[in-house]
């Protein structure tokens, strides 16, 4: 399998690059489709959060540039992102995809959400064709990894989220959130997790606008709170003491004049903002209004980075179990792509036995059935005495990094490979009629 990863996420680029890469749910469909129709791209899925932008492709015969892609797709001259990129291959791939999937690369160290993140980007990308037998099983098997480290360590156990520590950052701002109103600006996962939060311990009150009223009305339903149609939001705005907001907007929709405004309206009592879309849904220059206090997903990174430590050991044993589960994915990939080799092998030197058995029946007369049976039980068997040493070679080395190398020795010393292709050349022609003109 020929892997490749690239991507941006909250540790190798600052919020203002991530936006300038993500990919909002309602286009993820059309790019995954353009990544898998890409030059040298047999498969690919794209995962896109408010911390990371990956794209991971399995590669027709190592070609394919992701990079290309970036460049395509965005428009973009990607010199200006290539020191915030990072790329890993094969091995490195496989376990970065497992790391991510068990939560062990997230902002907030066993957080749940990235898991079901992972499996919307794998079911969209299959629904679409893009994802397959090669990138299917990887995944399949990083959801397996992910439950097997949630069940065998506590790194997910009282995981600080970013809804946790939105409600601490609110009690610093505040003192005490009783009587306080949250107002989510966009009805996502992540907005509903942070309001029950904030709910929890001492909100009493929530309104929830997004651009689709029914959606607002469902979660608005949940916190027996009140939804607000879209195009009220700065008239209604001003009367949540916390705004978390999480829109797929492409621009900023709280400006400096808004908060100007809604300060104005509420007396200059103060207001907090929770900005966890990305891109950002409010202007940083509204952070400089006096009584407006804003935090952006990069911000919340660094409220969490003292609470890393203490999960450190599970962290630990965690890492693990995934070099572990890398190094059996890996030699379950291995030992299968020697399969094919093998078969071809047994087809090739089971042709030249037919070959040769049908070359001198003719010198050979008439057989009994019992000497027909023993002249193809002694050629069989000088075929299998061939083909034990190359093919307990090949299942020994599927294991080893020069699997591939041998496969290929192999292959080139049997002459497999045009083998190969003059069948599959005679399958086609028998398909097409074989261009005898015999159409009837």
């Amino acid at each position: 399998m020929k892997l490749q990863l690239i991507g941006v996420n909250h540790n190798s680029a600052p919020v203002e690059v991530r936006e300038r890469l993500a990919i909002p749910e309602w286009r993820l469909a059309e790019a995954c489709r353009q990544l898998a129709e890409h030059p040298g791209v047999e498969e690919g899925m794209i995962l896109s959060t408010c911390n990371r932008v990956e794209l991971i492709a399995h590669l027709k015969n190592g070609s394919g540039d992701l990079r290309a892609f970036l460049r395509d797709y965005f428009q973009l001259d990607l010199n200006q992102f290539e020191r915030h990129l990072y790329e890993y291959r094969e091995q490195d791939a496989i376990r970065h995809v497992f790391r991510v999937a068990a939560s062990l690369d997230s902002m907030v160290l066993g957080e749940p959400q990235i898991l079901g993140q992972v499996k919307e980007a794998y079911a969209t990308a299959r629904a679409v064709g893009a994802v397959r037998a090669q990138l299917d099983q990887l995944l399949t098997r990083a959801f397996a990894v992910a439950k097997r480290v949630r069940t065998e360590t506590a790194v997910g156990s009282s995981a600080v989220s970013v809804a946790s520590v939105a409600v601490e950052l609110a009690k610093k701002i505040f003192g005490n959130l009783k009587g306080k109103q949250v107002y989510l600006v966009g009805a996502g996962k992540m907005s509903e997790l942070a309001a029950r939060h904030l709910l929890a311990h001492g909100c009493t009150s929530i309104f929830v606008a997004n651009r689709t009223y029914d959606r607002a009305a469902y979660l608005a339903e949940k916190f027996d709170g009140q939804a607000i149609h879209f195009e009220e939001l700065y008239e209604t705005c001003d009367r949540g003491d916390i705004v978390i907001t999480s829109t797929g907007a492409p621009h900023a929709i709280f400006r400096p004049e808004h908060g100007e405004l809604f300060l104005s309206r509420r007396k200059n009592r103060p207001m907090f903002f929770i900005d966890i879309a990305v891109p950002r849904d409010v202007d940083p220059e509204m952070n400089k209004l006096d009584g407006i206090f804003v935090y952006d997903i990069d911000d919340l990174q660094q409220a969490v980075s003292a609470h890393v430590a203490d999960r450190k050991k599970e962290a630990d044993r965690a890492e693990a179990i995934i070099n572990s589960e890398v190094e059996r994915f890996q030699a379950r990939i291995q030992t299968l792509d020697v399969v094919p080799t093998i078969v071809s092998l047994q087809d090739h030197l089971e042709t030249i036995r037919q070959a040769e058995i049908d070359r001198v029946r003719g010198r050979l007369g008439p057989l009994t059935p019992d000497q027909e049976m023993a002249v193809d039980a002694l050629t069989r068997g000088i075929v299998n005495k061939i083909m034990h040493t190359p093919i307990r070679t090949l299942k020994t080395a599927a294991r080893e990094p020069e699997a591939i190398t041998l496969i290929d020795q192999v292959r080139r010393l049997f002459n497999l490979q045009q083998e190969e292709g003059e069948r599959e050349r005679k399958s086609a022609a028998s398909k097409s009629g074989g261009g005898s003109g015999a159409r009837g």
